[in-house]
């Protein structure tokens, strides 16, 4: 079903600031899981709008964190669409910061991250169920 599937090649992003709440160790770092969670929402709108289901994120073949997340991050998640099988959705997934906080210079300093700087990478399968419409 992969090779002139139009669905293939599919990519949603989302854009999420990471509040300070969600900072758990010193420098204000967040943890891995938190970007995790953001390639969940990516994948839920992905199935939505290829299968008119949420389907279900069934697992990752491969994590790579590559940087820091900070509170007052702006965070990037992508998930593109690099397989198509019957039932499953392989997704190639990342997190890139493209706005991060600047304390030193005042409390609400911020700046554009230019390049955005890649901190998550992942590979992660999606499931849909037999009875999701295809479009």
């Amino acid at each position: 079903m992969t090779g002139n599937d139009p669905r293939l090649g599919l990519t949603v992003t989302h854009r999420r600031y990471v509040p300070h709440a969600h900072a758990h160790y010193g420098g204000e770092l967040v943890d891995g899981a938190y970007s995790l969670g953001l390639f969940g929402d990516v994948a839920t709108e992905v199935a939505i709008r290829m299968d008119g289901d949420e389907g279900l994120l069934a697992g990752y073949s491969e994590v790579r964190f590559l940087g820091a997340v900070r509170a007052g991050d702006v965070l990037e998640a992508t998930a593109e669409v690099i397989r198509i099988g019957r039932r499953s959705r392989e997704l190639r997934c990342s997190a890139r910061v493209v706005a991060r906080a600047e304390p030193d210079r005042g409390p609400s300093a911020a700046r554009l991250v230019e390049p955005p700087e890649i901190v998550v990478e992942a590979v992660a399968t999606l499931v849909v169920p037999a009875t999701g419409t295809t479009e």
